[in-house]
C-alpha cells in the first residue's frame, strides 16, 4: 500500500525551503502528496517565477523543482474531498513547509478551510509526524499561542533557522536552506546527506 509524506505549502515566503524538502524527499525513495495553497502559488510566482495550475501540475512542478517526479502525487487545496482530508487515507505524515501564520493559526484551532489545514489537523489527529515550519519574524503573542498549540496537539514546531556550523559565515544561500530541510528530514526520520553535522570539531565545516 502506497503511504506518502504529506506536503503543504502555504502562503509564507520560503518557498525555496519546500522545493529542498520535496526533492530530498523524492532522492530518498519516499512517496510523497503536494498541496500547494492558493496563497503560495502567487509566492511561488514571486520569489521563483515558477507557476503551478491544478490542470497542468505534472509539468509546472516538474519545472519548479527541475526533475522527475517519481511518486509525487498532487491534490488541488480546494479539494476538500482528496484522500489526506481523511484519517483514513494511508500516510506516514505531513511537513507543512513554509508555514505562514495564518496557515499556523487555521491548523492550530481546526479551521479546515482547505486541504493543507484539514489535511494537518487529519494528520494530528491521528497522531502521524507532522512538522511545521514557521517563516515569520517577529512574531506577536498570538502567533506564539498558536505555535505552542501545535507543539502541544503533537506538532513539531520547526522555524525556518539555518545553523552556520556546517559551512561557516560565508555559506551560499542553497547550503542555509538545504540545512532546514535536513532538519525537517530528521523530524521525518527519513536520512538524508543535506548538511555536514555536528561532531564536536570546532571549524570542521570550514576545513
Amino acid at each position: 500500500m502506497r503511504e506518502p509524506w504529506i506536503v503543504g505549502v502555504s502562503g509564507a515566503s520560503g518557498t525555496p525551503y519546500a522545493k529542498a524538502v520535496l526533492t530530498a524527499l523524492l532522492d530518498a525513495g519516499e512517496s510523497v502528496d503536494l498541496v500547494v495553497s492558493r496563497a503560495a502559488r502567487l509566492t511561488l510566482l514571486d520569489e521563483t517565477g515558477a507557476t503551478v495550475r491544478d490542470v497542468h501540475w505534472k509539468d509546472d512542478v516538474a519545472a519548479w523543482l527541475g526533475r522527475d517526479l517519481g511518486d509525487l502525487a498532487y491534490w488541488p487545496a480546494g479539494d476538500l474531498a482528496a484522500g489526506p482530508s481523511s484519517g483514513s487515507y494511508p500516510a506516514r505524515g505531513m511537513a507543512v513547509v513554509p508555514a505562514s501564520t495564518a496557515a499556523c493559526a487555521g491548523i492550530a484551532i481546526g479551521l479546515s478551510k482547505d486541504l493543507l489545514q484539514r489535511a494537518a489537523e487529519v494528520n494530528l489527529k491521528e497522531r502521524r509526524r507532522t512538522v511545521i515550519v514557521p517563516r515569520e519574524t517577529p512574531v506577536t503573542r498570538s502567533h506564539l499561542e498558536h505555535l505552542i498549540a501545535l507543539h502541544d496537539a503533537g506538532a513539531v514546531v520547526l522555524p525556518a533557522s539555518p545553523g552556520f556550523y556546517g559551512s561557516g559565515a560565508g555559506a551560499t544561500a542553497q547550503q542555509l536552506i538545504d540545512f532546514v530541510a535536513g532538519k525537517v528530514l530528521d523530524a521525518l526520520g527519513v536520512p538524508h546527506t543535506l548538511f555536514r553535522r555536528w561532531t564536536g570539531d570546532l571549524g570542521e565545516g570550514r576545513a
